[in-house]
């Protein structure tokens, strides 16, 4: 008797065994290699389920400004579609050097931008350094570097939840049924996220304050997604940071359970995680992860990056790329990830 078939996962990988994407990186030249880029690039937005035609006046509104010792912070929100606002907190350094670098910030699961801002789960601030949480308040060490900060609230996260989420306590998501909806809708979450960060790229052009010439992109987990897929999607983002969320498809969301907002629809049918952050380049792409990162294994870090690096060394550059592994579990890490940061942007 042959021995039976019932594994999900073992019949999930067979399938993947025989996808071959059709726009899987295959070029020779770095002219091939930008051809690429524009023709991934384009299907990536429709993957993502496209983004709005026309873009809605931002009509933004300053809710509240407070002064602390190292920094201001202006909580802002504007239109970022039809029917939608987006909620976010701007952080402008001490002595800032205007126009200088700005960088957007974008939580993973978790309590929204409050967590990453230093605001604890009662509504009080943390003293400036004491970093906490797995998110280790990373909007406020970008403003300790010397960066401002546009820290944006993704959607179903924090502030910007359904009122079940929001009654079930400060550290539910409320990105389920809104994925879900998404999906049956023909769009994703991931694409709404993103247009989210596109409108705060047109939101930071509008300050003084910000150079729109250096700005980039930073995320933990789903935020690191999130930074990866705006990132590809727009050039004026420089530089993307992701924190422990690089990795491939297939070893991560394919092989072990997230939440359902990773999920595009036939993305394998076209990419893998590594043609993606390929898009980026020329520009620049800093990866940091965790050796006992459980939901995005290192082996599968280390091997897509190798791959995405192939993708900047064809384009002339492999000094755009950088890796840090760390002795530690799904958290922010940031040592060497500020000053690559500031050498590119």
């Amino acid at each position: 008797m042959s021995q039976l078939k019932l594994d999900s996962l073992d019949f999930s990988r067979f399938l993947y065994k025989q996808e071959k994407q059709s726009l899987a990186f295959q070029a020779k030249t770095a002219g091939q290699a930008r051809r690429w880029q524009k023709t991934l690039r384009g299907k990536l937005k429709a993957l993502l389920g496209g983004f709005p035609s026309k873009k809605i006046p931002l009509a933004p509104k300053v809710l509240r400004r407070k002064k602390f010792k190292e920094y201001t912070r202006e909580t802002i929100v504007f239109q970022s579609r039809p029917g939608l606002d987006v909620y976010g907190h701007l952080l402008v350094p001490v002595g800032f050097k205007a126009p200088g670098p700005c960088v957007i910030c974008l939580p993973g699961h978790g309590r929204g931008v409050d967590s990453i801002c230093g605001v604890d789960a009662k509504g009080k601030m943390r003293s400036f350094g004491k970093w906490e949480e797995y998110q280790m308040d990373f909007a406020l060490q970008c403003v300790a570097q010397g960066f401002a900060v546009f820290a944006v609230e993704q959607l179903g996260f924090g502030h910007r939840r359904d009122k079940a989420a929001t009654k079930r306590g400060v550290g539910d998501s409320s990105c389920q049924p809104a994925a879900g909806a998404a999906l049956l809708l023909g769009q994703t979450m991931a694409g709404w996220r993103v247009w989210d960060v596109i409108q705060s790229l047109d939101y930071l052009e509008t300050r003084r304050e910000i150079d729109p010439k250096r700005l980039a992109a930073m995320g933990i987990s789903g935020g690191g997604t999130v930074a990866l897929y705006a990132a590809a999607s727009d050039s004026r983002l420089k530089a993307a940071m992701l924190s422990c969320s690089f990795n491939t498809f297939r070893d991560s969301i394919f092989s072990i359970s997230h939440c359902i907002d990773n999920y595009v629809p036939e993305i394998l049918k076209t990419a893998e995680m590594r043609d993606i952050a390929g898009l980026i380049a020329p520009r620049a792409l800093f990866v940091e992860a965790g050796a006992k990162d459980d939901i995005f294994p290192l082996e599968a870090t280390r091997r897509a990056y190798e791959e995405t690096k192939r993708i900047f060394r064809l384009l002339g550059a492999e000094n755009k790329i950088g890796l840090e592994v760390f002795k530690d579990e799904h958290r922010f890490w940031g040592k060497k990830a500020f000053e690559f940061l500031k050498r590119n942007i």
